[in-house]
């Protein structure tokens, strides 16, 4: 059985790995990932909005969502949430053919704050180059409107 670190090594070309940490503890980020009102706020680039058809986060379960972008261009979604261990682990597999590739959000305890590693595995190499152009920035701005809403949660929690 391999470790994290041998099976990085093996797809670094394939991944798109983005991290940060936010003031927040554990239980409250992994919330704003599991309640579809919330997640509906801040998922995607700064711009986009999001229409959610299914949000059933259980293993299994499906999420299909159309993103709207700020140029009027709709993105539809498919995914299937393959693992979820509350509060420390999302996977979820990105099913539409254009872009087919897997999430892992994992979620660690820093006491009142959290540590988000967000890795994006591509079936190839091409693939993740492709879109590393834009997804990288755009995962920066995903984290920055997540904050967002962590800080509104956060005011009605007062």
């Amino acid at each position: 059985m391999s470790n994290e670190n041998e099976l990085n090594d093996a797809s670094a070309d394939r991944e798109i790995v983005s991290k940060r940490i936010f003031n927040f503890p554990r239980l409250f980020v992994f919330k704003a990932w599991e309640e579809p009102e919330l997640l509906v706020n801040w998922w995607g680039p700064n711009g986009f909005t999001n229409t959610f058809h299914e949000f059933d986060f259980r293993e299994t379960g499906n999420w299909n969502f159309t993103m709207h972008g700020p140029d009027g261009a709709n993105y539809h979604n498919k995914s299937s949430f393959t693992k979820i261990i509350k509060p420390e682990l999302i996977i979820f597999e990105h099913l539409m053919p254009m872009h087919k590739f897997q999430v892992r959000a994992s979620f660690e305890d820093l006491g009142n704050k959290t540590r988000l590693i967000f890795r994006m595995l591509f079936e190839t190499a091409d693939e993740c180059e492709r879109v590393k152009i834009y997804v990288v920035d755009a995962n920066e701005q995903n984290f920055d409107r997540l904050e967002t809403v962590l800080y509104k949660m956060g005011e009605t929690v007062k």
